[in-house]
């Protein structure tokens, strides 16, 4: 059958032109364009998503769930039974993230060295029963060495599945399949507070009352989630026994041509020091890095206090329709954390929604500060979860996307969660009992990093920029694959015929800025305004993926190493 030919049909040098009209996924550096069957990637890529994206997706939503219902069991009385005063609540939730950070970039090195399929279900099954832990303590210490041990195995869980998934994916399907799974934070939320306000309907279970049971019944869903992972996820394509071989060498190739593009000589490479220090020392990740801890003060702050919140908007409200009311601002977080991602994807772009979604979390804390109308306090919760959750995602994709060799992804992604959960430590002290009802300092705080994120993005995007046309010039032996053969970017940028019309409008642009009518090229691609132009003609033209990976830098082979070229090239500017 057709469908079941070899999947690489062929290797072959083509112009730009004719890989964007083929109806087959290309890969192309330095004009050597691999082709697969585009149908039989989409019947693999449904196959990879249908076999690991539910599984890793249900582990997530619990960890989130058996890290936040600490919020839900505060409103059932968790503070009075174990004689909790003053700040002792925002101590205990400091004690999970003390260990969470300390673990992070250490856990997702052990996921590469010991493998996601059996490393992922081995924390499950070790948080599940830290929450059923929980259900059982008696005193402020005791409940802190429990929040500890779980911080210790939840820390691995984020940047593991982000890693994970980019042993299975390209990039540009990386993001919506990282939302897949981190839109589960919203929905654990969600859920979270259905399920509490479910459980606390019962009169007892196994003897356990109030909040004791959420703890309870909570982690042993996990227990049973981190069993069923063990039999579900597989490491990687090579060892999946729910693929046939032809299958496994498609999954194989077309990342594989990913890290071939980007200068990278395998997929799996051997852990490296010096590796490790690019992912985790790469400028872009490090910008991204700082996003995401601005971030997740307000995402976890919401995940936390979002029942206090709503508390002292409807104080005459009883508990369990609290809990039922924190539900709604969770959903519309969890659409936002499909939809945006979904938009990266259509439009290849990131840094952009980088600026779009901190304005909403502005709005609604100015909203916050400015009145104390119930209904408005309440409709800001809803434009701070849309503008907040999807973030987590936006950030792992960038930082992904943006380092070669897999062990340097692992730091990356690792340092990215790692700061994303310092901002999780600020955001247990943001909404302090003195500053009640109304919070005006905790909310403030929120407006603040809103705000710096947002000045972040927009540095970035300059900075990516610029980025892009060093690369061009780094380029400069490269092809255009015009009729007139082997051309460089000056020639594309200036000359090539088949532009002449985009370069008309190219030029009209210029002349408005103070370049005038120059043509001429180095004063072009060196002036400030005139970079957005350069990269919407790149754009235009459809050879903007040639430059984005270029390697400024290369290095020769480490003995015993298959691939050196980790974080220097490879970068996917993505604004």
């Amino acid at each position: 059958m057709a469908a079941e030919k070899e999947f690489v049909d062929h290797v072959q040098t083509t112009s730009s032109q004719a890989a964007t009209d083929t109806c087959s996924d290309t890969a192309n550096h330095h004009g050597v364009v691999i082709t697969v069957d585009a149908k039989a990637e989409a019947r693999l890529r449904r196959k990879i998503d249908w076999s690991i994206v539910p599984t890793v997706s249900l582990i997530y939503l619990f960890c989130f769930i058996d890290r936040a219902n600490i919020g839900n069991a505060r409103l059932a009385g968790l503070e009075k039974d174990l004689k909790m005063t003053g700040y002792d609540y925002n101590k205990l939730l400091s004690v999970f993230y003390i260990s969470y950070i300390v673990f992070e970039i250490p856990s997702n090195l052990a996921c590469k060295w010991i493998g996601p399929g059996w490393f992922l279900p081995t924390l499950t099954l070790a948080f599940g029963i830290c929450s059923v832990s929980t259900a059982f303590v008696h005193s402020f210490s005791s409940a802190c060495g429990v929040r500890f041990l779980l911080g210790i195995f939840e820390a691995g869980m984020l940047p593991g599945i982000a890693y994970y998934l980019s042993r299975w994916y390209r990039r540009v399907e990386l993001a919506l399949r990282l939302a897949l799974y981190l839109v589960m934070a919203p929905l654990a939320g969600a859920f979270g507070g259905l399920l509490a306000s479910a459980i606390l309907r019962l009169d007892s279970f196994g003897g356990l009352k109030t909040w004791r049971m959420i703890f309870a019944i909570e982690g042993i869903i996990t227990i049973g989630l981190g069993l069923l992972a063990f039999a579900t996820l597989t490491d990687r394509p090579e060892t999946a026994r729910w693929l046939t071989q032809e299958e496994k060498r498609l999954a194989i190739s077309r990342v594989r041509s990913e890290y071939e593009y980007a200068g990278a000589r395998a997929v799996l490479d051997k852990l490296n020091m010096k590796k490790i220090t690019r992912g985790i020392f790469n400028p872009v990740v490090q910008a991204i890095s700082w996003i995401m801890l601005l971030a997740c003060v307000t995402v976890q702050g919401l995940a936390f206090f979002a029942p206090t919140i709503v508390r002292t908007i409807y104080p005459e409200k009883s508990t369990v329709e609290q809990q039922l009311q924190t539900v709604p601002p969770y959903i519309v977080g969890a659409v936002s954390t499909i939809l945006i991602p979904y938009l990266t994807g259509r439009l290849d772009r990131r840094l952009i929604l980088f600026i779009i979604t901190p304005l909403l979390m502005m709005t609604g804390y100015i909203i916050f500060l400015a009145t104390e109308n119930a209904n408005a306090r309440y409709g800001a919760t809803f434009l701070i979860a849309f503008g907040s959750f999807p973030l987590g995602v936006l950030t792992n994709a960038h930082a992904s996307a943006n380092v070669v060799s897999d062990t340097a992804r692992a730091s990356a992604i690792g340092i990215v969660v790692m700061m994303g959960n310092i901002g999780g430590l600020i955001a247990t002290w943001s909404f302090l009992p003195f500053d009640g009802p109304n919070y005006p300092i905790g909310n403030g705080l929120n407006l603040a990093t809103g705000t710096t994120c947002l000045l972040i993005a927009m540095r970035s995007m300059r900075i990516a920029l610029n980025h892009f046309l060093f690369k061009i010039k780094a380029a400069d032996s490269d092809q255009c694959y015009c009729s007139e053969g082997s051309q460089t970017p000056r020639h594309i940028l200036m000359q090539c015929p088949l532009y002449a019309d985009l370069r008309r409008t190219f030029l009209d642009k210029i002349s408005m800025t103070d370049l005038r009518n120059s043509t001429n090229y180095d004063a072009i691609i060196s002036h400030s305004q005139a970079t957005r132009y350069v990269a919407e003609f790149m754009l235009q033209t459809g050879l903007l993926g040639q430059f984005r990976h270029v390697e400024i830098e290369p290095e020769p082979p480490q003995e015993g190493d298959e691939t050196n070229k980790a974080g220097a090239g490879g970068e996917d500017d993505g604004y």
